[in-house]
């Protein structure tokens, strides 16, 4: 199921996408939850009888005529990975960048989240705005010291992400979260595609082209920590929490090793297989 918050005619609200057009959860079920971080804190049974009604379900609206949100814009936690494609920790030691013996994990503060569609400012103070294309996990359930062997059974669901990241506040810094965290810079969605969807979480191609020229193209295989060595780790330190979300690492060709960093009139887009895509156009900073 995919799992989309939207709004139309000024009122926002969640349902599930059924090819070109949007289902209110609450026309399927009218107990349904009213946040997609609740609606998988529910779990299974819940999204199973969901399922049910939308293959029954005549009405909707076409997704044309719909603003997509960020299916979750009210995460406690986002987390993301340093380095972790095998092609882009080597373009990284080509500039000279250590590559890290351990997985590198820093925040991404929960008001950089944006929408799948949103602009993306360029910071006045900023001259180096960069894109990542990455993979993104929603946490599904409460959860801690969970097993590699288990970590696939507490994901929700998972989401196209850019990590947008300001490098010259990356790394004036010993930790990567100033850089990380600018406001609009974690543009997210363009909807929660469930767990069940995705046999294979690592074998889904991700593409980010900068005004039609192709920058990123990689298959999620070329991770170096995995998606549930990843969710081990993280999770013998804090509690994950259902609705919180894990950026997954980005591939080679990100901007600052192409020398080429993103300005104000740009359009980033990301797709990954069976995910949908985001688009944004960066623009100028105005505060």
């Amino acid at each position: 199921m995919k799992l989309a918050r939207y709004t139309l005619g000024g009122v926002t609200t969640i349902g599930a996408v059924a090819g070109d057009r949007v289902v209110a959860l609450t026309e399927l079920d009218p107990s349904a939850p009213g946040t997609i971080r609740e609606v998988l804190a529910a779990g299974p049974a819940l999204l199973d009888r969901l399922e049910r009604a939308l293959a029954d379900a005549r009405s909707g609206v076409p997704l044309a005529d719909v603003k997509l949100e960020a299916p979750i814009p009210d995460a406690q936690k986002y987390l993301a990975i340093g380095m972790n494609y095998h092609d882009h920790a080597e373009e990284a030691a080509r500039a000279g960048i250590p590559v890290p013996a351990h997985q590198l994990w820093f925040n991404k503060q929960v008001t950089c989240i944006n929408g799948p569609f949103d602009p993306i400012c360029k910071p006045k103070v900023s001259d180096k705005m960069d894109y990542e294309a990455e993979l993104g996990v929603v946490i599904g359930r409460r959860c801690r010291y969970v097993s590699v062997q288990d970590a696939a059974s507490v994901v929700g669901g998972y989401f196209v992400a850019n990590d947008v990241t300001a490098r010259d506040w990356q790394f004036k810094s010993p930790t990567f979260t100033l850089g990380k965290s600018f406001d609009t810079h974690g543009p997210i969605g363009p909807w929660i595609t469930t767990a069940d969807e995705i046999a294979d979480p690592h074998a889904l191609q991700m593409k980010l082209w900068v005004n039609g020229e192709l920058r990123q193209s990689a298959s999620t295989g070329g991770m170096i920590y995995n998606i549930w060595e990843q969710i081990h780790e993280l999770s013998q330190v804090m509690t994950l929490e259902p609705g919180d979300l894990i950026a997954t690492g980005t591939c080679a060709n990100v901007g600052i090793a192409l020398g080429k960093f993103l300005q104000p009139g740009d359009v980033v887009r990301v797709e990954i297989d069976r995910l949908g895509h985001i688009e944004n156009t960066v623009a100028a900073e105005s505060v």
